[in-house]
């Protein structure tokens, strides 16, 4: 694929990786011969043809790898090899659980069952079809049992969401379509919304921060674990979609003047990429609260929005600039969630704390507290 000018190479998932290695042990189990490279359809349309490693045969079950190639894509499971076991089962069909290194879910709301090893869905569906498809060709109709590992997953599992989404033992066998994009926006937002989606089985109300500024903040001057909030990155108008979607009540969002000051000009996606309009935009609001002209111009000349907030509080338009300012990040939120959505929003800077919020963020608050 190309992005931003350059040529990458896609890779494949971790799904991908156990839907291989379980093809290739189920087919060396029913025909007791050796398979060391195997042939897997991608939901993406894409097609692979993968080394089977690791081989371990035995009568009544076979054991094979397959090593995760995450192409350009910087992904921590990059060359870890993903098991798959097959053995011979007493009760019918194909039975898929998850062993050493893979993840078992603790809270609800992730894509399994609190219980369930963290294979997801599509990757399950492709063991099972391709589990299957190897059982139709060697006419078997008994039972089969898969089971996936990751030797290393347990120690990748640390650098992962897993932990904070309740996770625990392991990675998780993840893919909606069998290939891994390097660096995709949409894996991200994909994260954004399982936590979201775990969010919403406690509760009607979300707490939405971009990063690790507005988490310190919320531990530190509102005294609140920052664990109940979502990061969302610079994918705040994905965020609030997500949170229509799933029918939340109330959101309030909490960040540093330096990426909501962007959502004023109703920019939803704060990355510099799409643009960088922090000082003109603060200049506008501080033009039409009264601030001179020569304070003006040194304003949109500064690089950092504190240093353009020392020339605000010089200027003494302070109170009205900031008011405007929140005001027209409140109005971008709510234009993009309709009236189904009520959004509130805490602007802040680390220099000078809470710069401004809506009426509703302390209600907002204690609604998100009380879950």
């Amino acid at each position: 694929m190309h992005k931003d000018g350059k040529r990458l190479r896609l890779g494949y998932t971790t799904g991908s990786c156990a839907a291989a290695a379980a093809k290739a042990a189920a087919w060396m189990l029913l025909t007791g011969n050796r398979k060391e490279k195997i042939h897997l359809s991608t939901p993406k349309g894409l097609e692979l043809d993968l080394d089977i490693v690791e081989i371990t045969m035995e009568e009544n079950r076979v054991s094979c790898a397959v090593r995760k190639d995450s192409g350009d894509d910087p992904d921590v499971t990059n060359g870890t090899l993903i098991f798959a076991q097959v053995g011979f089962d007493a009760a019918p069909g194909i039975t898929i659980d998850g062993g050493q290194g893979v993840g078992r879910v603790t809270r609800p709301g992730l894509d399994q069952p609190v219980g369930a090893a963290a294979i997801n869905s599509v990757p399950r569906q492709m063991i099972r079809d391709n589990v299957a498809q190897v059982m139709a060709l060697t006419d078997y109709h008994g039972g089969l049992f898969v089971t996936i590992s990751a030797p290393e997953g347990e120690a990748l599992a640390i650098k992962t969401f897993n932990p904070r989404l309740g996770i625990q033992g392991g990675i998780s066998i993840l893919g909606t379509t069998g290939i891994v994009e390097p660096m995709s926006e949409k894996a991200l937002v994909d994260t954004i919304r399982v936590e979201l989606r775990q969010r919403r089985e406690g509760g009607a109300y979300v707490l939405l921060t971009p990063g690790n500024y507005g988490s310190d903040f919320i531990r530190s001057s509102l005294h609140i674990d920052p664990a109940l909030a979502v990061q969302c990155s610079n994918f705040i108008g994905d965020a609030l979609d997500i949170c229509k979607e799933l029918d939340f009540r109330g959101v309030l969002l909490i960040g540093h003047i330096g990426k909501l000051v962007k959502l004023a000009g109703g920019m939803m996606n704060t990355h510099s990429k799409y643009g960088d309009c922090r000082m003109e935009i603060l200049a506008a609001h501080a033009g039409a609260a009264g601030l001179e002209k020569e304070k003006i111009r040194e304003m949109v000349s500064c690089v950092a929005c504190d240093d353009a907030l020392r020339i605000l509080r010089e200027g003494g338009c302070w109170d009205e600039t900031l008011g405007s300012l929140t005001r027209s990040i409140h109005q971008h939120l709510q234009y993009r969630c309709g009236q189904s959505l009520e959004t509130g929003v805490v602007v802040f800077s680390k220099e000078y704390g809470i710069l401004g919020q809506t009426k509703n963020a302390i209600s907002l608050l204690n609604s998100i507290k009380e879950g």
